[in-house]
């Protein structure tokens, strides 16, 4: 369902992403893991059309994304790690995920991505106002409500980038729980610097300065001597 090919990525004269190819099959879990300064950021952001490579390609379906932006765009929805929140009620920050849905439409999305359980405690409910850039809201609640509006929009693929990094233990069992729903039946690529993100991954790509350097699954990985099992020694040792 997406391919990239060869894909390069310059700021400045510093090449940050290097010929990055890969293959997310259609229903797959793909992990894309590597420390801070690895190039995540910057290959998903290709991956979503927010930024164009320097060069090489990326296709969703067959169709070239760059050709075909605009229709492509329905087909993917985003996670990030930093959440737009407008200065508008619950009900249209959701709704923001597919603007004709229907009120009932929206609520559905809510109750999957488990944000009911706050929004429906606010003192007008959905139709609160969730102040300036989501002021009054959590990290986790933030990421319920982006959850909500991918689950709306129901694209064939969806991007989470480092969608759990900055929050609490108890918000991110939730914002797990509402991922899981999200994830459902549904191509996902996840980006990461937690191997417990990435674990259960049908494969997992490790990138460090701006390559990918490994390909396996958990179990494959864990085996080998490279920056994947360094990782897992050091981030398992100290929880």
């Amino acid at each position: 369902i997406l391919r990239a090919e060869n894909l390069m990525k310059s700021y400045s004269g510093r090449r940050v992403v290097k010929n990055v190819s890969l293959d997310v099959n259609q229903g797959e879990i793909v992990g894309l893991l590597g420390p801070n300064g690895a190039g995540k950021t910057t290959a998903i952001s290709i991956l979503c059309s927010q930024i164009k490579a320097s060069s090489g390609d990326v296709s969703i379906k067959g169709k070239n994304l760059w050709h075909e932006h605009e229709d492509l765009k329905k087909e993917i929805g985003v996670v990030p790690q930093d959440i737009v929140i407008f200065s508008d009620n619950a009900m249209e920050n959701i709704r923001f995920g597919k603007m004709d849905a229907t009120d009932e439409e929206v609520l559905s999305a809510a109750r999957l991505a488990i944000a009911d359980e706050f929004i429906s405690k606010l003192p007008d409910g959905y139709q609160s106002f969730l102040g300036d850039r989501g002021i009054r809201l959590s990290g986790g609640q933030k990421q319920r409500i982006a959850i909500a509006r991918v689950l709306l929009k129901n694209p064939a693929l969806l991007l989470l980038d480092e969608a759990t990094s900055a929050l609490d233990a108890e918000s991110e069992l939730l914002v797990q729980r509402a991922l899981g729903a999200a994830m459902d039946s549904r191509t996902t690529l996840v980006i990461a610097h937690r191997l417990s993100t990435v674990k259960q991954a049908d494969k997992i790509l490790v990138l460090e300065n701006g390559k990918i350097i490994e390909t396996g699954t958990h179990a494959d990985l864990i085996q080998r001597s490279g920056l994947y099992s360094r990782l897992a020694k050091l981030q398992f040792t100290d929880q």
